[in-house]
């Protein structure tokens, strides 16, 4: 998973190829394995916190600061089927979008995004997801950090967030921030996770000034949020 590009167009007029889906059956099952078979296995303990915080209804941005490939597990089991009873869409790497794990992904809700360049293509997807009053998982901080300090974050979901805000006036999106934090710098069996869920941000209180302005305030915002659950 990953963050968008720090500079974009007006994604409303671009058309894109981009799909993404979420198998009943399929999400189903990797919840049943996740939580009886997989988590068990792995992790000492899972503690979570602020699942008040995460909107049963609504456009939501999920945006969790990123410590390791876990989170894209992690992230649903906090927030998704058995939190709010909704299943989120996320960006995924395009390298790992091949073969078996790719078809896998692309059913669980997963949508492929360049890494180093993301392309328009990905970003009207979650634009369109979006508008159609879904949850999106984007990474704000990008690739993984092995940190516990929040990473600089682009502007590409405050700019997402203020597009839908623009093209749908009547949807009153949401930016949800979440930290995750593991025992260890590169978790291994018998480690434990932290996740903190913050309050949402409610993206039309940072409309007004101009789109360059507001994104800036409401990366600056969604900064301090993340910042502040991730010393609590």
């Amino acid at each position: 998973m990953t963050n968008t590009s720090d500079i974009q167009p007006n994604l409303s007029h671009h058309e894109t190829t981009i799909t993404s889906h979420i198998s009943p059956w399929l999400i189903k099952i990797a919840y049943v394995l996740a939580t009886k078979l997989i988590f068990p296995f792995f992790f000492k303990k899972i503690i979570i916190t602020g699942k008040e915080n995460v909107p049963k209804n609504g456009a939501v941005i999920i945006a969790p600061t990123h410590r390791s490939r876990w989170d894209a597990l992690i992230v649903p089991y906090a927030t998704g089927q058995l939190v709010s009873a909704r299943n989120p869409h996320f960006m995924v790497s395009a390298n790992e979008m091949k073969g078996l794990q790719g078809w896998i992904v692309k059913r669980l809700g997963g949508f492929p995004v360049n890494t180093d360049k993301p392309g328009l293509d990905s970003l009207r997807h979650s634009f369109d997801l979006l508008c159609q009053e879904k949850m999106v998982v984007i990474f704000p901080e990008g690739n993984i950090c092995r940190t516990d300090e929040v990473q600089p974050l682009k502007r590409g979901i405050a700019k997402i967030a203020l597009d839908v805000a623009e093209e749908k006036p009547e949807i009153d999106i949401k930016i949800l921030p979440i930290s995750i934090k593991y025992s260890e710098p590169v978790p291994s069996r018998g480690c434990s996770v932290t996740v903190n869920i913050g309050e949402c941000l409610i993206v039309k209180d940072y409309k007004g000034k101009s789109s360059r302005k507001d994104s800036i305030a409401l990366t600056a915002s969604l900064t301090t949020s993340l910042k502040n659950i991730c010393i609590s």
